[in-house]
């Protein structure tokens, strides 16, 4: 019983101290309340007082029935004021944790308070600061203006000091617009540039916002790009900065071309322009171009109500100096450069190249020898060399196609005829003279005269690499040079030079293939001269010839059939058909002449009949009607030297022979060896 009590005693002094630590421990403010409480009365009344103490009690009271073995009054399970007292521990434990981080979080918020409010009092001094700005700059700006109208003899110290004030407030102001713009705000920058617009500064204003704006604006190597994005980015700054945007981005732009870009030219192209022309005519047209196309995308921003104009100005000015010699330093270079690409290949030939109408007496014998075919000297051995060289001529029609691009970019347009003409005569000069003339002269003075044996032609080969050569040529002119002078005087001036050019070498041309043909028809000779034998047509047996057709005659028609061949790689188009009708003529004719030589016996005649079948079997691999009508005509004719004499009226009656001279049929019935004795004259007297 003594011990119930006294745990009772304790249980109830335990809650009283408890509940004591309890409101010493809740809060920092709530200790305060309650220290507060206890000494002051005039503070807090006894009756909150109470009621304070009364809410922890209870409070107290809760946690405790809420304990097992805590509660006063007994119950399921006995008092135990141990278990009570470690739920309290463990509470009061808890509530300082609590307390700790509240009052940490309290800390928190009391830092950032304070925080705050320093920075709003600052935003407000700024604010203050500002007002007074424009308050001052307005005062000063309308001192500014009555100052102009005093008179500097009574009012000099008044006006001085009026000027004085304007100038240190503008400074000011440009400091003040130079930080915002450093700290990038864009709502001080527009305060500051607004007040600074009735100011004389505002323009240094603006050149200040421009030398800034490109700080760091240029570390790449590509200046042209780092201009793009550079004015990207300041475009949209600009409007919100600045009233008249327009005036600002056309200033800034101006001052990169007359700056940034024109010394990046001048250092590109000066470096250049005496050691390197290749390099520099280059660099001068990458450079243009890309400044045209920098100021193409330029275009989008608002820069006034004439910015194409505009920006031409500025591209002329930075461009002026190097385009007014441009198409001198173009020719230049054209002449020593195809020159040296024509040296080089000719050196690569090991050949010392011919003065070509010197007015020599050689000379003088060569041109007759090539337009009369008479025998005036040996011809050149070239030893199969056409001296055309395709690698050549890509290299100067590429050469060619680059002047054209960058006189289509770099002229003038009213000077663009007259520059593309000049470059179109440099390639007149290296590629159709220098070259293709040259070797088609060369190849003249290699063709053997026609009485030549074993003749090797390589004329024809020439013909086909000219001819592809050319081919070339015309479409370049076509696609390149017409477009910069089609709608210009020198058109037709092109035109006529291009149409002198072409008949120069198709006198050539034709001068040459004509030769060639003499030279073949000199080898057909040649060939029927050493095979063809008197008896072939008068057999010593005639009942014992075992032959088809004669040697002389399968030689020919492999000679000629090769010919043929020859003729179809090196030409095209019509130009085939009427070398190759020529060619046939003069191969007919050669046959019929050759034919009228012999006399023939009834068996020779019929070999004649089978050689001249051969012949025009031949004469159908030139597919031109004319010549396998002829070899038909000559077939026909060679039936007069083996017919019947009775039938010999009723043959020259025949489809094929009755539109012939009747001396012609006569002249071949005088080759069959009875003409005499069987009176075949009587059928023409």
């Amino acid at each position: 019983m003594a011990d119930t009590d006294k745990n009772c005693r304790g249980g109830a002094s335990l809650l009283s101290n408890i509940g004591h630590k309890f409101i010493l421990t809740t809060s920092h403010t709530d200790s305060i309340k309650y220290s507060k409480q206890c000494n002051d009365d005039s503070i807090f009344n006894l009756t909150s007082t109470s009621k304070s103490l009364f809410q922890k009690y209870e409070y107290i009271e809760r946690l405790a029935w809420r304990t097992p073995g805590g509660g006063s009054k007994g119950g399921a399970e006995a008092f135990d004021p141990k278990k009570l007292l470690e739920e309290f521990e463990n509470h009061i434990e808890e509530l300082k944790q609590l307390d700790e981080k509240i009052q940490r979080k309290v800390e928190k918020l009391e830092h950032q308070c304070h925080r705050e409010a320093k920075e709003f009092a600052h935003k407000v001094q700024d604010l203050q600061r500002s007002n007074q700005i424009k308050e001052a700059a307005d005062i000063i700006q309308k001192l500014h203006l009555i100052a102009q109208e005093l008179p500097f003899d009574r009012f000099a110290d008044v006006k001085a000091k009026i000027a004085s004030k304007y100038h240190d407030l503008e400074r000011q102001l440009i400091q003040e617009f130079t930080a915002a713009q450093r700290r990038g705000e864009i709502g001080r920058m527009r305060e500051v540039a607004s007040v600074l617009l009735h100011f004389k500064g505002y323009a240094h204003c603006v050149d200040v916002y421009i030398k800034q704006c490109q700080e760091s604006a240029y570390l790449r190597n590509d200046v042209f790009e780092d201009t793009a994005n550079l004015c990207q980015r300041v475009n949209k700054q600009v409007g919100e900065v600045f009233s008249s945007p327009e005036t600002v981005m056309a200033k800034l732009i101006q001052n990169i071309f007359e700056n940034k870009l024109q010394a990046h030219v001048r250092e590109k192209l000066d470096e250049t322009r005496h050691c390197d022309i290749e390099q520099y005519l280059k660099n001068l047209y990458d450079l243009y171009s890309r400044t045209t196309l920098l100021a193409t995308k330029l275009t989008e921003f608002n820069l006034g109500s004439d910015k194409h104009t505009f920006l031409s100005k500025l591209i002329k000015s930075i461009f002026s100096s190097y385009l007014e010699s441009y198409i001198d330093m173009e020719r230049e270079y054209l002449r020593t450069r195809g020159a040296l690409i024509l040296q080089r290949y000719y050196d690569s030939k090991n050949h010392q190249k011919r003065p070509i109408g010197t007015g020599s007496i050689q000379d003088l014998k060569e041109r007759i020898r090539q337009r009369t075919n008479l025998p005036l000297g040996p011809s050149i051995d070239t030893h199969g060399e056409t001296f055309l060289s395709p690698e050549l001529v890509v290299n100067l029609l590429q050469e060619t196609r680059h002047a054209f691009e960058r006189c289509h970019r770099l002229s003038d347009p009213s000077d663009l005829p007259k520059n593309a003409f000049s470059i179109f005569l440099l390639l007149v000069d290296h590629l159709c003279v220098e070259h293709i003339d040259y070797a088609l002269e060369i190849g003249l003075s290699a063709i053997p005269s026609s009485d030549a044996k074993n003749a090797n032609l390589y004329f024809l080969d020439v013909v086909q690499q000219a001819n592809s050569i050319f081919h070339l040529f015309d479409k370049q002119f076509n696609d390149q040079l017409m477009p910069l002078i089609s709608s210009s005087p020198k058109l037709a001036e092109c035109l006529h030079k291009k149409k002198e050019v072409i008949e120069q070498m198709e006198v050539k041309l034709d001068t040459g293939i004509d030769r060639t043909l003499n030279c073949m028809g000199g080898q057909m000779k040649h060939i029927l001269a050493t095979e063809q034998k008197k008896t072939d047509f008068r057999p010593e047996d005639e009942n014992n010839v075992m032959i088809q057709y004669t040697t002389a005659c399968s030689k020919v028609c492999v000679y000629v059939s090769r010919q043929v061949e020859h003729v179809r790689k090196s030409m095209d188009g019509k130009n085939v058909d009427t070398v190759l009708t020529e060619l046939g003529v003069r191969f007919h004719r050669l046959i019929h002449e050759h034919l009228q030589q012999y006399s023939y016996s009834s068996m020779g005649g019929m070999l004649a009949i089978c050689d001249v079948a051969e012949y025009r079997r031949c004469a159908k691999d030139f597919r031109v009607p004319l010549v396998l009508q002829l070899f038909d005509t000559l077939h026909a004719l060679c039936n007069l030297l083996v017919v019947a004499p009775d039938n010999l009226k009723q043959v020259c009656s025949g489809e094929q022979l009755t539109n012939l001279d009747r001396n012609l049929l006569h002249a071949f019935v005088q080759l069959r060896v009875d003409y005499r004795a069987a009176r075949l004259g009587r059928h023409f007297s």
